[in-house]
């Protein structure tokens, strides 16, 4: 039961912070049997090492270590974690991004992304219309959210 306060209690310090943070949102959040309170963040811009800082004295600072033996692990997803909300997407845009959805798998550019889906493109090579051999062309298609699988995006080395 001691587990259930400590959640609720976390709960409401993360709506509270995040509320004070509307660039960072909430992706994961976990209370452990013994008491590891862990919180994955992300943003509208990223995260950095100062957000996770601030999220986790908001919490940390607000909770009283005699009421509650706990540890607190406060982080970002990381730049291979497939995305899992809609909002996460508008900052890929420019990027490659490898989408799992009904049709298949699909490797390409995020163009664009709204409330309801996302545009990638690429470029293919095809047979020419008329002739012999192959000529570059674009490449365009849109996913619903509802339709995709899992999202990440492809790092280049």
């Amino acid at each position: 039961m001691e587990g259930n306060r400590l959640k609720q209690r976390v709960n409401a310090l993360l709506e509270e912070a995040l509320a004070g943070r509307p660039d960072l949102f909430l992706l994961e959040f976990e209370v452990t049997p013994d008491h590891v309170i862990k919180i994955t963040l992300d943003g509208d811009r990223g995260v950095n090492l100062h957000d996770c800082m601030d999220i986790s004295r908001a919490v940390e600072h607000s909770l009283d270590r005699e009421e509650f033996d706990f540890s607190l692990e406060v982080g970002s997803a990381g730049a291979a974690a497939p995305l899992q909300l809609p909002r996460q997407y508008g900052q890929h845009v420019g990027r490659t991004l490898e989408v799992v959805h009904g049709g298949g798998t699909t490797e390409g550019t995020l163009l664009a992304a709204d409330e309801t889906k996302i545009t990638l493109g690429w470029k293919a090579r095809e047979p020419k219309p008329v002739g012999k051999g192959k000529h570059t062309v674009r490449k365009e298609t849109s996913i619903s959210f509802s339709d995709i699988e899992q999202a990440k995006v492809v790092l280049k080395f």
